[in-house]
């Protein structure tokens, strides 16, 4: 196929020797599978600020770092070497969150460098060599579901003690090959100790991830994951390999009600936006 303008730098620098075909069009990004090296990868071509339909992206680059004041500066003025800087550090912010991720030992695709706002990756395939699914186009057993639910909350658990939350988690953004699932999708990940909305997206995460599961295995529904993790990551008690039970007592204080329909709010939104993409999927 002809190659897309945004691909075209990495061609002449010899990053990328041709491409394929286009794999899908997501709310931040288009995809792309590319020949580099004699070896199938996919291209992420992030979208820019204008075309993302990413929401409340204010609340997840609360409390990212910017090491250079000028950029921070700018950035916070809006000016368009402030936009710019911005969509690097969102950019960014998913390369450094892939790194983090694949050494503490969660599976996330291999990257191979960013030009240009294209990022280079690992194509995930399944047994067969053809792009791996999504979770959201697999079906399974109950005890393939209990494996992967746990599976699942491992790597949760782990993202936590390395100091990242997800923020966008569901079946849209984990794809299955033959070895279990794969996180993918992390520009919008977050700082879980400096970003004040960091318990919410956790429990939001555990709780897409819980009811999908939990379509093949009713019995998962009944589970506190998240709540778990965020109170030994609190005490500073969670570990990469710290057993998890899914319990969790609740406090016997008086409920917060605006923080409970904070929340109602928000899984509703979520459940929205979940029904919407379910709908531009179909219609793909």
């Amino acid at each position: 196929m002809k190659t897309p303008k945004r691909i075209q730098p990495l061609v002449n620098d010899g990053l990328v020797d041709e491409v394929l075909s286009r794999l899908m069009s997501g709310k931040e990004a288009d995809v792309y599978v590319v020949r580099a090296h004699g070896e199938i990868r996919c291209a992420k071509v992030y979208k820019e600020a204008a075309q993302r339909s990413f929401k409340k992206a204010v609340n997840y680059q609360e409390g990212r770092k910017v090491r250079n004041t000028r950029r921070g500066r700018a950035m916070e003025k809006g000016s368009k070497y402030g936009r710019k800087q911005q969509e690097e550090s969102w950019q960014n912010a998913e390369i450094d969150a892939l790194a983090k991720l694949a050494q503490a030992d969660v599976r996330v695709p291999q990257t191979y460098g960013c030009l240009d706002g294209v990022l280079l990756m690992e194509l995930i395939v399944d047994h067969e060599g053809d792009v791996a699914p999504r979770l959201g186009d697999v079906t399974m057993s109950s005890e393939q579901a209990i494996e992967d639910h746990a599976l699942m909350m491992i790597y949760i658990a782990r993202m936590l003690c390395a100091g990242i939350v997800h923020g966008d988690l569901s079946e849209f953004n984990v794809l299955v090959d033959q070895y279990g699932p794969v996180i993918i999708d992390l520009p919008q990940a977050v700082d879980a100790a400096a970003n004040n909305h960091a318990k919410s997206m956790l429990i939001r995460d555990v709780a897409n991830m819980t009811n999908y599961y939990g379509l093949f295995e009713p019995k998962l529904l009944d589970s506190y994951y998240a709540q778990e993790m965020w109170e030994l990551y609190e005490n500073g008690q969670l570990q990469s390999d710290t057993p998890l039970t899914g319990k969790f007592k609740q406090p016997s204080k008086s409920a917060d009600v605006d923080s409970i329909m904070d929340e109602i709010k928000a899984i509703m939104v979520e459940e929205q936006e979940r029904q919407q993409r379910l709908q531009e999927l179909a219609e793909e």
